[in-house]
């Protein structure tokens, strides 16, 4: 079994765990940053070779204009949409928590080399979304209950850190736009119970605020935070008076977003998380 190294010798920015309480920064917790931080920084020096990577094939592709067109089209899939494709039907749950990942079938159906995809497959072990097994292939990794609630406690301290990196980055009134969407347009999808209209508005203030952040480590982290519990989220947004009660916690951090004040933003959006947390805690048997 893994011994995992002490979490001091991971150069974490000190930020992250400043205002953590300490009852909650346990091993699993302290475990779990350490291993998405270090996944994150992996990914980065993977992109960066890959791009020098895809800068040279292009190249070569522009001096080989007599390839044929199928193999050009082929060729471009190589580098681009595999892993996306797969991290997104693993963090929908189109391809559910214990399934296998062939490579000859994700090969015929992407068009691309087993050896391609067996990199798309690395990547996925790095995000902690895929475990390859010794002689039984890749398969989707299945959280349980004591890891979602890990998950939780990392999401309030990395997503109360970007509202106030956001908030001190932007102008106040670029939130003008979110906080109008957020209050009677809401209202009115929260009466007719349209949860997946509510769910992509939410969606698209996380991307914005995490685009505002400027921080491309905490970037990385929370959308690999973000596919792990996607469907767990939506879970929790049906549970008895979830929506209406986040919706209002939303309204109260954009409006801290919007004064320009970053700590409150940030004590809020932290408040938000642990609101979720609570209601996950109580109805956990109702959402897993």
């Amino acid at each position: 079994m893994r011994r995992w190294r002490p979490i001091a010798a991971v150069n974490v920015p000190s930020a992250i765990f400043s205002d953590l309480p300490h009852w909650r920064l346990n091993n699993c917790v302290a475990n779990l940053v350490e291993f998405v931080y270090c996944a994150v920084l992996s990914r980065e020096r993977q992109l960066h070779a890959m791009a020098k990577s895809s800068r040279a094939a292009t190249g070569a592709r522009r001096s080989k204009t007599s390839e044929p067109a199928q193999l050009q089209g082929r060729g471009r899939r190589n580098g681009d949409g595999v892993e996306e494709a797969l991290r997104e039907r693993i963090a929908s749950h189109s391809i559910p928590p214990g399934a296998k990942l062939l490579e000859q079938e994700l090969s015929s159906e992407f068009g691309v080399s087993r050896a391609r995809i067996r990199e798309v497959l690395g990547a996925l072990e790095m995000r902690g979304l895929v475990e390859r097994i010794p002689n039984r292939g890749a398969i989707v990794t299945r959280f349980d209950i004591a890891q979602v609630f890990a998950i939780y406690d990392v999401r309030e301290v990395l997503e109360g850190l970007c509202v106030r990196l956001a908030t001190e980055n932007s102008p106040p009134e670029s939130w003008e736009d979110l906080v109008r969407s957020f209050g009677k347009p809401m209202d009115d999808l929260l009466q007719k119970r349209d949860i997946e209209t509510y769910a992509q508005a939410y969606a698209e203030m996380r991307r914005r605020i995490i685009d505002a952040a400027q921080n491309q480590v905490l970037s990385g982290m929370l959308d690999s935070i973000y596919e792990k519990t996607r469907v767990i989220m939506r879970r929790v947004m049906i549970l008895p008076g979830r929506a209406e009660k986040g919706l209002k916690e939303h309204r109260q951090v954009l409006a801290a977003m919007r004064r320009g004040d970053a700590a409150e933003a940030e004590r809020l959006k932290r408040a938000n998380i642990r609101s979720a947390i609570q209601d996950l805690q109580r109805y956990k048997h109702f959402v897993f």
